[in-house]
């Protein structure tokens, strides 16, 4: 009999829970909708959440008395609404239906090919981000797009072209700098990739993934302490950065430090179990 009492108390609990958060929600929306009307929701104004720029999207797509372009617009919208909770099939929909409406729509190329490119169809991408630029020969982000998908498939050289186009578009950008940095490291250019990585940092002083860069690049040129005092940098900044666990674990090693480098290899190992074959990857064992 207890037991039945304590069962019944608890879907009664389930219930009340279930029934506030209905009304948190509901809150929520209200809360948004009045002040937003559908393109402001479309447009993702006052940082819209993804179902209700869906919605705002979906209503000017329905409506009959909007122009071809506001459809390709509210169809490219609707479809990063959709790639931010990674529906890529559903956002690549979109971008289709965005494109056949406005065919020189640079941005619904670009879009598209990140979705490609989030589900590992790099050729794909790598066709889109070739198309958007067509149209604009300045699009940076299409530039850094492509870049990076070249950076994945190892093409070192087609990365670092788009790489340079996009430092010249954008030269005080200091993540721009860092990519370089990154692509040259990885092609063993490294005495390059510093002189990118010290740039970058001159203008973003303070990030990471710029100090991890460097630090590979000190790694594979066997400078052990400069290494570890730029992964110490960016664990500093983000103390569980795998790859500067890593690193680190790897240069402290190397000078005799077996106890430390011991306890930050298993340390990066933890937080990514892939971090080992990654780093075999950029020839560092």
């Amino acid at each position: 009999m207890a037991l039945a009492m304590k069962s019944g108390a608890a879907r009664h609990l389930a219930f009340v829970l279930s029934a506030l958060i209905s009304l948190f929600l509901l809150t929520l929306a209200s809360a948004q909708t009045p002040k937003l009307n559908s393109v402001d929701l479309c447009d993702g104004r006052d940082r819209t959440l993804p179902d209700l720029q869906i919605i705002g999207c979906t209503a000017l797509i329905k409506s009959a008395s909007n122009t071809a372009e506001v459809r390709a617009s509210a169809y490219n919208n609707r479809g990063n609404a959709f790639a931010s909770i990674n529906r890529y099939d559903l956002a690549i929909r979109d971008y289709n239906e965005s494109i056949k409406l406005k065919p020189t729509f640079a941005k619904a190329f670009n879009n598209r090919g990140v979705a490609f490119k989030k589900r590992g169809d790099y050729d794909g991408a790598i066709t889109d981000f070739s198309e958007a630029l067509k149209i604009d020969p300045n699009y940076a982000n299409a530039l850094v797009n492509r870049g990076e998908v070249y950076l994945a498939k190892g093409d070192y050289a087609q990365a670092l072209k788009d790489f340079d186009e996009a430092i010249q578009l954008h030269p005080s950008m200091g993540s721009l700098w860092n990519e370089r940095c990154w692509t040259r490291t990885l092609a063993g250019d490294l005495r390059t990739a510093i002189a990118d990585c010290n740039e970058s940092l001159r203008l973003e002083p303070n990030v990471a993934a710029t100090f991890d860069s460097r630090g590979l690049a000190y790694l594979k040129l066997g400078e052990w302490s400069s290494a570890i005092a730029d992964y110490n940098e960016a664990l500093r900044l983000n103390p569980k950065l795998p790859t500067a666990l890593y690193g680190r674990g790897l240069a402290r090693t190397k000078m005799g430090d077996l106890g430390r480098g011991k306890s930050d290899v298993a340390a990066a190992k933890s937080v990514d179990e892939n971090v080992v074959t990654e780093f075999a990857r950029y020839g560092v064992q």
